[in-house]
């Protein structure tokens, strides 16, 4: 044994106390980003064709400034519609709605309202027609 080595005992390298796959290991950014994507594919059925290459997206927190027609002092989600080349965008703020949500099942609710009334507005229809597909 060389000295300076971390195998001062025989016991093999130091390694993390729990491995990746382990659920300690997940962040609440993680388990957010997987709440988003399993919402968000219940969703895209009703997307069709011509939204179908719409983008979920997540960041932490809003940025400082807000478009003009947006009244709520906290966005927690917000729509980009297609512009161009780009496809239309829908970005969910996380740290704003884990502050309005006690549980992980408040937060899945709030997500699925948020998705849902983001996707309705972008394909022109009521929110509830999407949730009685």
């Amino acid at each position: 044994m060389t000295r300076g080595t971390r195998d001062r005992r025989g016991r093999g390298i130091r390694g993390p106390l729990a491995w990746p796959p382990v659920p300690a290991m997940a962040t609440r950014s993680t388990a957010f980003d997987d709440l988003v994507v399993d919402i968000a594919a219940r969703l895209e059925p009703a997307l069709g064709t011509r939204y179908a290459g719409t983008e979920f997206a997540v960041e932490d927190v809003p940025p400082s400034d807000p478009a003009p027609w947006e009244t709520q002092s906290v966005l927690l989600g917000r729509l980009f519609p297609a512009q161009g080349r780009l496809p239309a965008r829908i970005v969910l703020y996380r740290r704003p709605i884990e502050a309005r949500t006690q549980d992980a099942g408040e937060r899945a609710l709030l997500v699925e309202e948020i998705l849902t009334e983001h996707v309705a507005a972008l394909l022109g229809v009521a929110p509830e027609d999407l949730t009685n597909d």
